[in-house]
């Protein structure tokens, strides 16, 4: 049993290239595209074992409405008050620094943090990131869905406030620390992905008022974009899923990613596939972290009956792509 394995391992038998420590982050927002903004965050600092140190939390003022307040109980009179991201990145920094971010759907916590931090023209220090969703498949967790609800209720950790950002940040740690102790006992390896800050972030040109912002803001790249070369290898067909992709694969793009989007297809560039820019019969993979949005390719995805993965997902599989045929 899962719960059997997830006893804390031995000091020696504990995996030497695990993390030294991890920072359980869950952040709350007004929506969920670019130009939205964090209205509170949580982090729970642990140390190589997934003891708990010390937690933290923050209300942050978005200048802006606060969206869906049904969801996450913050009213604009709450948050008026409020330090606004700036006054506190550099708290938020210290508790990120050299550690691990885990959460829950990480891309998404990683991206709104990113994305924060270049508005207030810093970077946040952050590495690596560890997605609780990934971690859970790398162990086979019998869950019904990927709620955090689901992955708590399977350790036995109660929620008592389901989101809000300190409650989600605890019980997140409390069902990492077993799932973590789980992939030392068996030896997984933990799946950590790359986090690489936005170095620029500009602003529309919808004018503000005051420190008002106008939720106009648009991402802009440190590298000038550029035609890509042909990818010298024939396509393979379509990928399957539990096995690796190969070169020559045909790889589309659709939405919001964490890495800057330039870059993860300067990745898939150099791992030998080639990077489509639609979805056709011959895509062999359409990489999504929303398959059930209405996107001109996820549409055409369900059509065509393309495989769709999620970026986490996407990231493991390039770190180990099959050699093309010879001949």
């Amino acid at each position: 049993m899962l719960e059997d394995l997830a006893t804390a391992a031995s000091p020696a038998s504990w995996p030497a290239s695990y993390p030294e420590g991890y920072a359980v982050v869950d952040v709350e927002t007004t929506g969920l595209a670019r130009h939205d903004r964090i209205i509170s965050a949580a982090v729970y600092r642990l140390d190589a074992r997934g003891e708990v140190e010390d937690h933290w939390y923050t209300m942050v003022n978005p200048q802006r409405d606060p969206g869906p307040v049904w969801i996450h109980g913050l009213t604009a009179e709450m948050l008026e008050g409020a330090p606004l991201f700036g006054d506190i990145a550099e708290e938020f920094a210290a508790r990120l620094a050299s550690r691990v971010l885990v959460a829950h759907n990480a891309v998404f916590d990683w991206s709104m943090i990113a994305r924060e931090y270049a508005r207030a023209e810093r970077e946040a220090p952050v590495r690596h990131r560890l997605c609780t969703i990934a971690l859970s498949k790398e162990l086979g967790l019998p869950l019904p869905n990927h709620k955090l609800e689901s992955l708590a209720s399977h350790f036995g950790v109660v929620q008592q406030r389901a989101h809000h950002a300190l409650d989600d940040a605890r019980v997140l740690a409390e069902a990492f620390r077993p799932s973590l102790r789980a992939a030392a006992r068996t030896g997984v390896r933990l799946p950590l992905l790359e986090c690489r800050p936005l170095k620029e972030w500009s602003e529309s040109p919808t004018p503000h008022i005051g420190r008002q912002a106008s939720g106009g803001y648009r991402p802009t790249s440190w590298r000038p974009s550029r035609k890509r070369p042909a990818c010298p290898y024939p396509n393979p067909g379509r990928y399957e899923p539990d096995k690796p992709l190969k070169q020559g694969m045909r790889v589309a793009f659709s939405g919001d990613t964490s890495v800057d989007r330039e870059l993860l297809e300067d990745r898939t560039t150099e791992a030998g596939l080639h990077v489509a820019t639609s979805v056709s019969r011959l895509t062999s993979v359409l990489v999504t972290n929303d398959p059930e949005s209405a996107t001109s390719k996820v549409v055409k995805a369900r059509q065509f009956g393309t495989p769709v993965i999620d970026e986490a997902a996407y990231g493991q599989l390039l770190r180990d792509v099959e050699p093309a045929s010879d001949g």
